[in-house]
């Protein structure tokens, strides 16, 4: 936490839906730290700033866009032939990856949020 907010105390702290964030350990450190401030798995009196939606849709750009925009450059034919060679293709499409590409996931995740706000964290089918 220090180190977050020694550079910015204006952010979210999203975490995914592992079983181990859940713990109520975890958030309660989060309720006193971040009041207000993070999203994830909550217990019904935690105080978050949205509750983690029930199955939900990929509301990190690791999750919608970095995975698979690497996959598929790095497994198009001829796949890799070795581990050296793998790593070579991951370095090279992470190297692809420019501000405009950043720009329109920002975007996107914006929209994500806001319809997830909308909702009230619903199951949404499209995203």
């Amino acid at each position: 936490m220090p180190q977050l907010n020694e550079d910015s105390n204006d952010y979210i702290f999203q975490q995914d839906d592992s079983l181990a964030h859940y713990h109520k350990d975890v958030r309660g450190y989060l309720i006193i730290n971040l009041p207000q401030r993070w999203t994830g798995c909550t217990g019904k009196e935690d105080d978050v700033l949205m509750r983690w939606p029930p199955q939900s849709p990929d509301l990190t750009p690791y999750d919608f866009f970095i995975w698979g925009f690497v996959k598929d450059i790095v497994f198009m034919p001829p796949l890799p032939a070795n581990l050296q060679d793998l790593c070579n293709r991951i370095t090279a499409a992470m190297a692809l990856v420019n501000r405009d590409m950043l720009t329109c996931v920002w975007n996107e995740i914006d929209y994500c949020i806001d319809v997830c706000c909308i909702t009230e964290g619903g199951h949404i089918e499209h995203l």
